[in-house]
């Protein structure tokens, strides 16, 4: 493995032709925005060894697979939440380093980079940006058909279970494109006064924790929903941040989703709302289906790690890279 240094000064030297690019051209804005970052890339100077448009989300576990078989120093990725996760499962604890064009309706883990949110600004980090270190999450659940042998998920931003969940189940793929963020916000206010609370007994640190609630989070990344969980959160603080919104009444979960939204950026991890650790064991009454990084993942009970510094990520030159 080489070091941040030695990785960025790869990349930058662009003769080689070890960079690679991926836009998912069915996330909200990456049909759109596909040739204008082709442009601007090459207009930044970089040259690549393949460029992919990814019409096919289901494909991307193959896509990256082939990617990786041409050992790039670099690979760029445009998407959402969605497709930067796979990213990360793919690239974590690998010698090459991520870039990233956000290109989706929430972006929670690129916000949690402090990258711009518009396109030129984007392609200006991986022009002028550093490589940094930061943590991701490791998740392993139960019943999950996508890894029966339980070797668990490689995960960027957030495990959530609840009321987000069927929120991210129902909400209209033409809503998301036409509204952006407040199309979630919609779609859980439709659902709201049918769902039902849930027990969960949360194992942190030899530590045993019971609470009643409609939404329970594990953060790894700062951001969710597109908002900010704690001015002091981050991808790259070694911490798991653990937090419920609200407890068994309804209306106490919209009243600290609002908050949430209002509050998020003056908050702090060392407040009693959250509990910070690097592993926490989830269990539910009843077993409830678990959203990782917006796709579900099996069911409760789950594993939660954090892995530090295991991926390498362009960011701006001023990221406090620890």
């Amino acid at each position: 493995m080489r070091s941040k240094s030695e990785l960025e000064a790869a990349v930058r030297d662009h003769r080689g032709g070890r960079a690679v690019l991926m836009v998912n051209t069915r996330s909200r804005r990456g049909r759109r925005a596909f040739p204008a970052a082709r442009r601007l890339l090459a207009d930044a100077g970089f040259d690549f060894a393949r460029i992919i448009p990814v019409m096919d989300p289901s494909r991307l576990d193959e896509l990256f697979t082939e990617v990786l078989a041409l050992d790039p120093d670099l690979v760029v990725v445009g998407g959402g939440d969605g497709t930067i996760a796979a990213a990360v499962g793919h690239l974590a604890h690998r010698d090459v380093a991520l870039g990233v064009l956000p290109l989706g309706t929430t972006n929670n883990f690129a916000r949690g980079l402090e990258l711009p949110m518009d396109l030129a600004g984007a392609v200006r980090v991986l022009r002028d940006g550093k490589v940094a270190d930061v943590d991701v999450g490791w998740f392993s659940g139960t019943d999950d058909p996508d890894d029966p042998d339980r070797r668990g998920h490689i995960f960027a931003n957030m495990v959530s279970l609840g009321l987000s969940v069927q929120v991210a189940e129902h909400v209209p793929h033409g809503l998301k494109r036409v509204l952006g963020r407040p199309a979630y916000a919609l779609t859980a206010a439709r659902l709201l006064p049918r769902h039902r609370a849930f027990h969960a007994t949360i194992e942190v640190g030899g530590e045993t924790v019971e609470l009643d609630t409609h939404q329970l989070n594990v953060a790894n990344g700062a951001h969710h929903s597109g908002q900010r969980i704690a001015r002091d959160a981050g991808p790259d603080d070694r911490l798991l941040a653990v937090y419920r919104l609200g407890d068994a009444r309804r209306l106490r979960l919209a009243a600290a989703t609002v908050r949430h939204v209002l509050t998020g950026q003056w908050r702090s991890l060392g407040e009693r709302a959250f509990t910070t650790t690097r592993e926490a064991v989830i269990t539910t009454d009843p077993p409830m289906p678990v959203d990782v990084d917006g796709e579900i993942r099996g069911r409760t009970p789950v594993r939660v790690v954090l892995r530090g510094n295991a991926l390498n990520v362009f960011v701006p030159q001023s990221f406090v890279d620890t």
